[in-house]
């Protein structure tokens, strides 16, 4: 009966989310912030449906929200065709990089010098809440393959770098946490093989296994002339599991190297079509049953005009986008439901004073201080310090730190603080995006007119 009734309240909003679209999408209100009011609405201080034991639930919590961040950053490394040494990237590196590590020290300093708690305590939380949401922030991000927006990529390769980034930090805490039990010179092992080690091989790795497979791919295609019967869902599955497998395997970060499978997949794509500047999806478009007739019948778009690569190349990435956000939308409208759920036995008051500090002090000094030169104005670094947005990965790590060793007291601690944040992350710049950005896009919009 549990089960029916988890999965008829899922439908249910499902439904709603489907027949009010045409509503949302004007209003100043994300589907994140619907869903978490819908969560609160059905949960224990609302019509009371359903109700959740975040304790007994940690462990399936884990993986749900790790599966999700897992095809949210595939999503997301697919929609980044600029090569790496492009001016965009460096925005990228500096969020995810300098920018996150003192969101971190500042979010540590606050916990401990605010709420007095203890310095181990203090760095966890920080880490956990340091990561900015691939899943959430997906209206900041790039909008397609063609959007080279400084903002938006920006954003977009922070969300996709820092989740990874993040966790040796989250490791770090929970060292600190356990420090009289952790064996002498624990911080050298972490240094080596959980930063230094960890973090390259995961991209690197990834990186390599996307070139690789996408090169095979469509090669294989092309060879077959099958480019537009390939099932590419398979192989969106496929590069996920693989390449996540085989980083954690051999030491390195699985999200870095889905991240950078994706990135890797999207680089043979724009070498199979030799244009950086147009993406293969958007020249080749398949119509509606193109599974089910020839070939030949199956494309409309430039097709005459391309090479078989390129047609493989277009169908392939169209098909791997469509379904990546097709699974990250539905996971993302369940756990946010699910955070809902949780938000109001466990809100803890004192996520005010850390949430105002994390939004409106930290993380806009943060971007603010470092030296962006001439890669961002003024109204660029005002924006990217304010759309820090938390969500989904920093509740995979929350649950990834309640199944590993913290206290009772600290696991509470942690919860009531990480949950009430992130949801005050998702109401408020839920309701701030759609208009800072329509107001951005009329001023650049202006800018390139003059």
């Amino acid at each position: 009966m549990s089960f029916l009734l988890w999965m008829s309240v899922l439908g249910g909003i499902l439904l709603v989310l489907a027949l009010t679209s045409s509503y949302l999408r004007w209003m100043p209100i994300t589907t994140s912030a619907a869903c978490l009011l819908m969560g609160i609405a059905i949960g224990p201080a609302g019509l009371g449906w359903l109700q959740l034991d975040l304790h007994q639930s940690a462990a399936w919590m884990e993986h749900l929200s790790e599966v999700a961040v897992l095809f949210s950053l595939f999503v997301c490394g697919l929609k980044l065709r600029r090569p790496i040494r492009s001016r965009s990237w460096r925005i990228a590196f500096g969020l995810a990089g300098p920018v996150m590590l003192l969101t971190i020290a500042a979010t540590c300093l606050g916990l401990h010098f605010l709420l007095g708690l203890p310095w181990g305590l203090s760095a966890l939380i920080g880490a956990l809440l340091a990561p900015t949401d691939p899943v959430l922030a997906s209206m900041v991000q790039v909008n397609d393959s063609r959007d080279n927006d400084r903002v938006r990529y920006g954003l977009s390769g922070e969300a996709g770098l820092n989740d990874g980034v993040a966790f040796p930090f989250v490791l770090l805490g929970l060292m600190l946490v356990r420090e009289q039990s952790s064996p002498e010179g624990w911080w050298v092992d972490w240094l080596l093989k959980d930063l230094l080690w960890a973090v390259p091989a995961g991209l690197l790795i990834g990186y390599g296994m996307g070139r690789g497979l996408g090169h095979l791919t469509l090669l294989m295609q092309t060879k077959n002339q099958d480019s537009t019967l390939s099932p590419n869902d398979y192989l969106t599955l496929a590069l996920i599991a693989l390449a996540y497998v085989v980083a954690e395997r051999l030491g390195g970060y699985g999200f870095l190297s889905v991240f950078a499978a994706a990135l890797g997949l999207r680089q043979s794509e724009v070498k199979s079509t030799g244009s950086p500047q147009a993406p293969a999806e958007h020249l080749v478009q398949p119509v509606v049953g193109h599974q089910h007739v020839e070939p030949h019948q199956a494309l409309h778009g430039n097709v005459a005009d391309l090479e078989g690569p390129q047609v493989a190349a277009g169908v392939m990435m169209g098909d791997m986008l469509a379904f990546g956000n097709l699974v990250e939308r539905a996971l993302e409208v369940f756990l946010v439901t699910i955070l809902g759920l949780l938000i109001v036995p466990h809100w803890d008051w004192r996520a005010l004073m850390i949430g105002a500090l994390l939004f409106l002090l930290i993380r806009p000094l943060s971007v603010l201080v470092i030296p962006w030169g001439s890669l961002l104005d003024v109204t660029q670094r005002g924006l990217l310090g304010w759309f820090g947005i938390r969500g989904i990965g920093s509740l995979y790590y929350l649950f990834y730190a309640m199944n590993h060793g913290l206290t009772p007291q600290m696991a509470r601690t942690c919860m009531d603080l990480t949950l009430s944040v992130v949801a005050l992350s998702i109401l408020i710049h839920g309701l701030s995006t759609q208009p800072m950005l329509a107001r951005y896009e009329r001023s650049q919009q202006k800018r390139r007119q003059m």
